[in-house]
């Protein structure tokens, strides 16, 4: 399993997807930006781009034909998925920490990088990991329709979060005005995700293990 892991962070992920990250990172330096843009890039461009590049390069016969199961196919894909995932949310935060101390008084017009706005960020990639994965691997080779339905969720739960934002006074206090400052309430919002963000990832997971068992290779 590690050496196949290997094989797919080396040969099967291009370096650019490595470099990703610190570009689209780089967003969250915008004033007041829509940032679930930021993390949204990642399901626009490098997933359908690296699962184009699985597929031009026959990576799936390929991998078949080496001593390993199925379930450790599925296994170090997800997990290279999840690991380019948390490359993306870690160096964005981190973006995003600088950002609140370069305009410390900036009037947000939309979610204010906070703890509670990376949960949500996490509950947005936990559906279209739990969307993209298990439609994938009813073929473990068409990704265009499972890009475009996971693609298409995360986006409206975006759009659906900001709305509320603009709609609610309660939630537009808690993520752009002084309940930003409520570190015990957005610390719970980020655990929430974090656990939303395993629990779907984990149940994709082993819904692409049962449909990938079924494909004929």
């Amino acid at each position: 399993m590690y050496n196949l892991l290997l094989k797919e962070l080396k040969l099967g992920v291009s370096p650019f997807f490595y470099i990703m990250p610190f570009l689209t990172g780089a967003l969250m330096l915008i004033p007041s930006w829509l940032y679930f843009l930021v993390l949204l890039y990642f399901c626009f461009i490098t997933i359908p781009n690296m699962h184009a590049g699985y597929k031009s390069q026959n990576d799936l016969i390929f991998t078949n034909m080496l001593p390993v199961t199925k379930k450790d196919i599925v296994k170090a894909k997800v997990s290279v998925i999840v690991i380019l995932e948390l490359m993306h949310i870690i160096i964005a935060m981190i973006y995003g920490i600088i950002s609140v101390h370069l305009y410390p008084n900036l009037i947000y017009l939309f979610f204010k990088p906070s703890f509670g706005f990376w949960g949500l960020c996490f509950v947005m990639i936990a559906i279209f990991n739990i969307i993209f994965i298990s439609m994938y691997y009813k073929t473990a080779y068409k990704y265009g329709a499972a890009s475009i339905v996971s693609i298409t969720a995360a986006i409206l739960f975006a759009g659906g979060a900001e709305w509320l934002g603009i709609q609610n006074s309660f939630v537009s206090d808690l993520f752009k005005g002084n309940g930003t400052d409520q570190l015990g309430t957005h610390l719970f919002i980020l655990i929430t995700g974090i656990v939303i963000f395993a629990i779907c990832t984990f149940i994709a997971y082993r819904i692409a293990i049962k449909r990938f068992e079924k494909v004929e290779i």
